[in-house]
């Protein structure tokens, strides 16, 4: 019996592990009761994008097996760098990388500089990500960041997933696809919160013509005066 009850925590420490690496503990601790999770509002939240350079053409000069091994190498170098800062990864959709901090645990007013600080470190480590099937080539990342309210909640019954809904997370994606490689986009109201400690070198992009926002002044994110990326 007591062979059976060791087993028997240990798979459920194990489901519980896997499941809370899909959702954030607070909204699986609530599933698992069977109780609703509401849908709750953020004032303030800061939401990282990146995708790949290139990455169509690259997935079209190799095989599936290819693509998935790269892509895994990518991810995991990327999670286990994100854990060092007060962050949450909503997801990935192909080669795009989602991160938000300030929600579902709110952090008062140091979510843009977690993300910033991630965001150096994540385009610093991304040249050390190596191409299985390219060994002399190395990927290179777009990064994009805005920081503004949001919504978050759960949807789905088949396979629930935790979602950031709002105006936000539109313009975080633009700041992302209206990047240049290697380059961290920041918009103003993210620059503007980052001003609080003057920690960063920031240079002014200036205007830009912004699918569905019009014209907007930006910024890109150059380093940490005080915060060394980690090799």
């Amino acid at each position: 019996i007591k062979e059976k009850t060791e087993d028997l925590n240990r798979e459920r420490q194990l489901a519980e592990d896997l499941l809370h690496q899909m959702l954030p503990k607070s909204v699986a601790k609530q599933l698992r009761k069977c109780q609703k999770v509401e849908a709750e509002s953020y004032d303030q939240v800061t939401i990282f994008f990146s995708d790949i350079v290139g990455f169509t053409s690259i997935a079209a000069s190799c095989t599936p097996l290819q693509v998935v091994e790269m892509l895994n190498n990518l991810y995991v170098c990327f999670d286990s760098r994100i854990e060092s800062y007060d962050v949450y990864k909503v997801e990935t959709i192909g080669d795009a990388y989602m991160v938000v901090s300030g929600l579902p645990e709110r952090n008062g007013t140091k979510h843009a500089d977690e993300i910033a600080k991630m965001s150096l470190d994540l385009v610093a480590a991304v040249h050390q990500v190596v191409i299985p099937h390219m060994p002399m080539g190395r990927l290179q990342l777009r990064a994009g960041i805005h920081t503004g309210p949001c919504v978050a909640g759960v949807v789905g019954y088949k396979m629930p997933r935790y979602c950031l809904f709002g105006d936000t997370v539109n313009t975080a994606s633009r700041m992302e696809s209206t990047s240049l490689p290697q380059k961290i986009h920041i918009s103003s109201a993210t620059y503007d919160a980052l001003l609080t400690d003057d920690a960063y070198e920031i240079e002014l992009r200036g205007e830009i013509e912004v699918k569905g926002k019009g014209k907007m002044k930006t910024y890109w994110l150059l380093g940490n005066k005080n915060y060394s990326v980690q090799n």
